[in-house]
């Protein structure tokens, strides 16, 4: 019975590959797969198709995420949206930061417009990097300028020194300027101004920055946490504080993490046997089982706030129309200094940032020549400038390319059909915004790790025995995750590298300076020489 069994599934798998080898040849030698390059690229349909699910589901987080913390700001809500109380005729202010009925309400709403325009700036960020620029990258809107936003400008429910509707016109100013940088071709020409081992430890340290989102509790596993004496330990608590995120008991009891751990051998081990599609299966196992109510990891608790989610997840379809958030753009406080300060420090961490980024994902795709340069460049820096405007106009923060598109590329990505899928997915959680919301952090957790893993392998190219070489490389790859910044890490590594760079100039100009002496010395040696030989003559 097992045998005619095996034996079946056998007939069926070679008839599934033979269907699917038909259908990447007629579409590698259909238009679709000459415009992309398909055969060129030695790739096919149906791997661009599972890359680009990869690279859906390793940042599909961004929905939820970026969502959250933009809400925080309390977007378009002010005092005017506060519930009065029976016996008062007014509000004061502080009913945005209490529990009020109202603002809250309204905080709510703005979530839910946040939501749609992360996912429709991603869906058209992404479809027109896979369109225009044929290149396998997802994009989305960052997480720096969204927390930049939502704690530092605008500040929680609304008390910085800003309006949400002037940081969105920062946003598409800044935007433009990106733009205009990109049309000129400046930004590939920085992009090149990076030294080589800086390059080389962008990949590397973005790996590890990434591996860093996994492993804590907000955005991956919760192996590691906060701690009061050494900044961050091991966790993986079964109860936490729930304001500082400290270990309060339980440390390595946490059935979540456990749960993640299956789900990263489960990847692992698919990597090992080259079973493609990987972190697919690994995300899915964990998120399935992470939906059955009443166990210890489901992410539906019977609290309140657990049976509201469980209540939006049973919905599986629903749609929402941005209300408050498009087009709310005012320029009407251009003339503060802290909107330029504001402007000029976003284009600074777009410069460096994504351009990093950028360039380090092109690196690990292999598509990057021996000039430094790479197929669609051009038009990849403008697509990534523009959909920042267009992010901007839908009321969400700045898009760029997304470091975690290297799960596509390791799964084969090689050509914009991944783009494209990856815009396609975003296209449909607008519908399905209930089940895309409900992936719990520990199922993805496991993926942002194995990222990491294999965005190390740039280190054997890196000269380590050259100090002036291993010093920067060190220092990019380490202050990344440490101080949260891939800007930070490239203006170390950066850095360091001119300060060595210092003592081979002043060597080169000591030389020269040494060998004009000599032929100014030498020089007068034979004046010199000429006149005592006029003088014995007379």
């Amino acid at each position: 019975m097992g045998g005619k069994l095996c034996g079946s599934f056998r007939i069926v798998a070679k008839s599934l590959n033979k269907m699917e080898m038909k259908v990447n040849g007629a579409i590698s030698k259909s238009r679709i797969g000459k415009y992309f390059k398909l055969e060129a690229r030695k790739s096919s349909f149906t791997k661009e198709f599972r890359a680009g699910t990869a690279t859906f589901l390793t940042m599909a987080y961004i929905i939820t995420v970026n969502a959250s913390i933009l809400s925080d700001s309390g977007g378009t809500c002010t005092v005017s949206d506060c519930t009065f109380p029976r016996n008062q005729t007014s509000v004061s202010p502080d009913c945005m930061f209490k529990q009020n009925e109202g603002y809250e309400n309204c905080v709510t709403k703005m979530k839910s417009d946040f939501i749609v325009g992360t996912a429709l700036a991603s869906m058209i960020g992404s479809f027109a990097m896979g369109l225009l620029a044929n290149l396998p990258l997802g994009l989305a809107p960052g997480m720096g300028p969204n927390a930049y936003l939502a704690y530092n400008l605008v500040g929680f429910h609304g008390s910085g020194n800003m309006s949400y509707q002037t940081v969105m016109a920062i946003f598409f100013v800044e935007g433009c300027a990106f733009f205009a940088i990109a049309v000129f071709g400046l930004r590939g020409r920085i992009a090149r101004f990076i030294p080589q081992p800086v390059r080389l430890a962008c990949a590397a340290g973005i790996g590890l920055f990434i591996a860093f989102v996994g492993l804590q509790a907000h955005q991956g596993v919760g192996l590691v946490g906060p701690d009061s004496s050494t900044l961050v330990t091991l966790t993986a608590c079964s109860s936490t504080n729930p304001v500082t995120g400290e270990c309060t008991g339980g440390k390595m009891h946490s059935p979540t993490f456990w749960l993640s751990s299956v789900g990263f051998i489960i990847m692992c081990y698919g990597l090992m046997k080259e079973i493609k599609g990987s972190m697919i299966y690994g995300i899915l196992f964990v998120t399935l089982i992470s939906w059955i109510r009443n166990t210890a990891v489901t992410i539906f608790p019977n609290t309140p706030a657990g049976n509201s989610s469980y209540e939006y997840f049973k919905k599986v379809v629903d749609f929402h129309k941005i209300e408050s958030t498009a087009g709310v753009l005012s320029f009407s406080h251009f003339n503060n200094g802290e909107v330029w300060v504001a402007l000029l420090t976003l284009l600074y961490i777009d410069v460096l940032a994504t351009t990093g980024t950028l360039y380090t994902m092109a690196e690990i795709g292999g598509f990057v020549n021996e000039e430094g340069e790479f197929e669609g460049e051009y038009v990849a820096y403008m697509v990534d400038a523009g959909s920042t405007i267009v992010a901007s106009t839908l009321g969400v923060s700045p898009v760029a390319t997304f470091v975690e598109s290297s799960a596509g590329i390791r799964e084969g990505g090689k050509t914009g059909i991944t783009a494209i899928v990856v815009g396609f997915y975003f296209l449909l959680s607008l519908f399905f915004t209930p089940l895309i919301a409900s992936v719990p952090p520990w199922a993805i957790g496991p993926s942002l790790v194995m990222v990491g893993v294999l965005m190390m392998k740039v280190v054997k190219d890196i000269d380590w025995e050259n100090v002036k070489h291993a010093v920067p490389a060190f220092v990019t790859m380490v202050l990344m995750p440490l101080t949260y910044s891939i800007a930070n890490g490239i203006i170390g590594g950066i850095g360091v590298y001119i300060a060595l760079s210092l003592y081979d100039s002043m060597e080169c100009w000591a030389k020269w300076l040494m060998k004009m002496r000599k032929m100014v010395v030498k020089e007068q040696n034979q004046v010199s020489a000429t006149a005592d030989q006029s003088i014995e003559v007379v």
